[in-house]
């Protein structure tokens, strides 16, 4: 069984064709278990990536209703620990849909990050953890 919590990055591939990694994504989305986790900033930086895509961003939003993806986060349950996040890696700098995967990974530990983004190799769990990617500069 393979879980994971999707960034904005793989969403967007899976939706846009010319994006260099559409069929990367698309085949991990074959492989991996429903349902994907996301929070908000990630869906909503996902829909605003996709704004030219009208029907994309109606395909993105069925997803989450099929139960395909699901909402598993709330920001203002975390504010605390998403300020320190956010404080920590300042020179990245992080954002807040950035820093809400990052603190979901710590919640949700067997799940790992389905990203195309290249700081969630530098950005560490419990302050201190590589956080279990699933990438296409990882094998897999």
């Amino acid at each position: 069984m393979t879980v994971a919590i999707v960034d904005a990055g793989p969403l967007v591939a899976f939706f846009d064709r010319a994006e260099r990694h559409h069929l990367w994504v698309a085949e991990r989305f074959e492989e991996l278990d429903a349902p994907l986790l996301l929070c908000e900033p990630v869906l909503a930086e996902a829909m605003y990536l996709l704004a030219r895509y009208p029907k994309a961003q109606d395909a993105l939003l069925e997803l989450i209703e099929n139960g395909a993806l699901r909402l598993a986060f709330r920001v203002d349950e975390h504010v605390g620990d998403l300020r320190k996040l956010v404080w920590k890696y300042r020179d990245t700098p992080m954002s807040l849909a950035d820093a809400c995967v990052v603190r979901m990974s710590e919640i949700h530990d067997r799940h790992s990050v389905l990203t195309l983004d290249s700081d969630f190799l530098i950005y560490r769990k419990h302050g201190r953890t590589a956080l279990p990617l699933i990438n296409p500069t990882t094998p897999g």
